[in-house]
């Protein structure tokens, strides 16, 4: 199962939360099966998504519905940095 963390600024980290758990169906449709983890530091927010299919995520992540939610939620996109992550380590 993929591992993507996203990395972006946002006008109001509170306003951006609120905003962001009301995308249940959205993060559906990018088939997040998973609980999503995420920290807000001020207006710093950091995202760890696990898709069950990478292509769709990223397909629906770069379309004009995820845009808008974005928008609304006041996410700077000049700011988002995606990581997929494709290494691991056990110790």
């Amino acid at each position: 199962m993929a591992k993507v963390v996203a990395t972006l600024q946002v006008e109001d980290g509170s306003k951006w939360e609120q905003g962001f758990r009301t995308h249940a169906d959205l993060f559906e449709r990018q088939t997040i099966g998973k609980p999503i983890a995420f920290a807000v530091n001020n207006n710093e927010v950091t995202i760890l998504f696990e898709p069950d299919d990478l292509e769709t995520y990223l397909k629906i992540l770069d379309s004009a519905e995820t845009h808008e939610a974005m928008a609304i939620d006041g996410v700077k996109r000049e700011t988002v940095k995606i990581s997929v992550l494709d290494k691991e380590f056990t110790a």
